[in-house]
């Protein structure tokens, strides 16, 4: 096919990456650690990691998970952490052992918890203990049978470790009661295991290796298998469209997004692949402790979301961090503000550079060129290896210009949602294109640009909602008779989640639907806006809520925080 952006690439970077000269992502990230060994690759709290220290520390938890576990290759498991040192050394770890990692939030309610870990079919989970209470409440009603427990400083020195472990949970309180017979520590996995030989795993492109969870419109989130090939492929695409700011084995980059969002995920893998290090932020709403980490570094890149950009431009002691060695600033996830690119490019130098992608495409398919100066409202141009095309209603082509569905095809695009066949051939076409959802247009020259969203999907700060969790949730209370949740404008976080709801009593509040969703939905996903109706919802000629007319209708001021 035609591909008129490739006019618009930065010297030096090429129409096409070679997938091939990695058998696995485990192999790249074997041969990352061996070539940037005495680099430091991770720093948290203060503390690093050399490439060599994360390899021989991933080996310790290959050889536990091999040797002193029931747990084979393909088996999934889940790492429910925020950024953390354990994070990438669990991961390494599961991936070299040939198994499937499954993220998950570790915000996450109960019920949400549950729901992933059986559509998963997780046999094993490391777990933060600050979150092992919420595991506690469910693990009997899954099959998990592998509880890897870990503590925020377990990776730490020896004496940062223990003060670190005490204050979070002694002084600050933040470790609720809880109780799993049989978990292992995660110090105590990797001391086992250091003493282990290991079996080698052979891996190839088509075996699998997230089971990264998505939202969509049809109830729960989904799935999406990404192989070793997509993630080999996306890290070689992102790294090649970087190439020409930053040089192997000398960048920082600032992640305060969490890597269990596919965003941040690939992203940090892209920089690992080229001897960077990066400074995870386990908790950047902590905007005092962010900055001084800020103040204290000298970065050269940094990945986020609107909303975060805005909090750092809005916070006061931002005036006081050295952007002067910044290269570049990538923002994905939702919308760019153009207020937050103005302010954004006045205060560090260099614009934000947008992209898009989605979770069933590993997940970064377009974006502009890092050489831009000024942001543009684009979302840019394909990554190498990756053709896109807009397409009616009837799935043929349109003319430069014209607005219609965009597709994307290329060895980043998943396999498929894992045990959903039919959801599976709803996106994914014949000839390997993969539909959006998403309402855009092309230029002539190759430039894309979003338009709309075709699905009824909710973005917030970066974070996918599907309107059913929410209705389905709001449809457990006994007061509810009907209820919708549509997306409404923010100016902080993109959208807010809205709900209009049909009560079958007058004494439902405002405070109970807050009081019930809290129970059932993390914070993201809770309703910032909700609007009482005596009236039905507007229905199609089968009976399906119209959201559409629900977004059209008048504004409603936010309840709660």
């Amino acid at each position: 096919m035609d591909k008129p952006w490739l006019s618009q690439y930065p010297a030096g970077v090429p129409a096409e990456i070679d997938i091939h000269q990695y058998s696995s992502l485990a192999d790249m990230l074997a041969i990352s650690c061996k070539c940037f060994a005495d680099l430091p690759a991770y720093r948290s709290m203060g503390a690093s990691m050399s490439f060599s220290e994360i390899d021989d520390t991933s080996r310790a938890f290959v050889g536990w998970l091999q040797k002193a576990t029931n747990l084979r290759r393909g088996d999934r498991v889940a790492l429910m952490m925020p950024n953390l040192l354990q994070y990438p050394v669990a991961l390494f770890g599961v991936l070299r052992a040939g198994m499937v990692v499954v993220n998950v939030n570790p915000l996450y309610t109960p019920r949400e918890l549950e729901q992933q870990l059986n559509d998963a079919d997780v046999r094993a989970i490391v777990v933060l203990e600050n979150f092992a209470h919420t595991l506690e409440q469910v693990v009997e009603a899954t099959q998990v049978s592998t509880v890897v427990t870990t503590q925020v400083g377990d990776l730490l020195p020896p004496l940062q470790r223990l003060l670190t472990n005490g204050v979070v949970k002694h002084v600050k309180k933040l470790v609720p009661a809880w109780q799993l017979p049989g978990a292992v520590s995660f110090r105590h996995a990797l001391s086992v295991g250091r003493s282990q030989t290991l079996d080698e795993v052979a891996l190839s492109h088509d075996d699998l290796a997230f089971l990264q969870y998505t939202g969509g419109t049809t109830g729960v989130a989904k799935g999406a298998m990404l192989s070793h090939g997509n993630m080999v492929a996306n890290v070689l695409q992102v790294g090649a469209w970087v190439s020409p700011n930053l040089n192997d084995g000398e960048e920082t980059l600032i992640l305060p997004l969490p890597m269990y969002h596919v965003f941040a995920l690939t992203g940090a893998l892209s920089f690992f692949n080229k001897g960077a290090q990066a400074v995870l932020i386990a908790n950047p709403r902590d905007m005092p402790a962010f900055l001084k980490v800020l103040v204290g570094t000298r970065f050269t890149a940094i990945i986020g979301v609107n909303t975060l950009f805005r909090s750092l431009l809005d916070a006061p002691g931002f005036a006081a961090v050295d952007l002067r060695p910044l290269k570049l600033a990538v923002a994905g996830g939702m919308a760019v503000q153009q207020v937050v690119a103005h302010r954004w490019k006045e205060r560090a130098g260099v614009p934000l550079v947008e992209g898009y992608g989605l979770t069933e495409s590993a997940p970064v398919a377009i974006a502009n060129p890092v050489t831009v100066q000024e942001w543009s409202g684009q979302i840019g141009v394909p990554l190498p290896s990756t053709e896109a095309v807009i397409l009616d209603d009837n799935g043929s082509p349109v003319t430069p210009g014209q607005v219609g569905e965009i597709c994307l095809r290329g060895p980043q695009v998943m396999k498929g949602y894992w045990n959903q066949p039919e959801e599976s051939a709803n996106v994914l076409m014949p000839a390997g294109w993969l539909r959006t959802g998403d309402m855009g247009m092309m230029d002539e020259q190759g430039n894309f640009r979003i338009t709309d969203r075709k699905k009824d999907m909710i973005v917030v700060s970066g974070f996918k909602v599907f309107p059913n969790e929410i209705e389905d949730v709001l449809t457990m209370h006994p007061d509810v008779l009907e209820a919708a949740a549509i997306g409404m404008s923010d100016e902080h976080s993109g959208e807010v989640v809205k709900v209009v709801i049909v009560p079958n009593t007058p004494t439902l509040t405002e405070a109970d639907v807050l009081a019930h969703c809290k129970r059932h939905l993390t914070g993201y996903k809770m309703p910032r806006v909700i609007e009482f109706r005596s009236e039905p919802l507007p229905k199609s000629d089968i009976g399906k809520v119209l959201r559409r007319e629900l977004r059209d209708g008048d504004a409603v001021s936010p309840v709660g925080p």
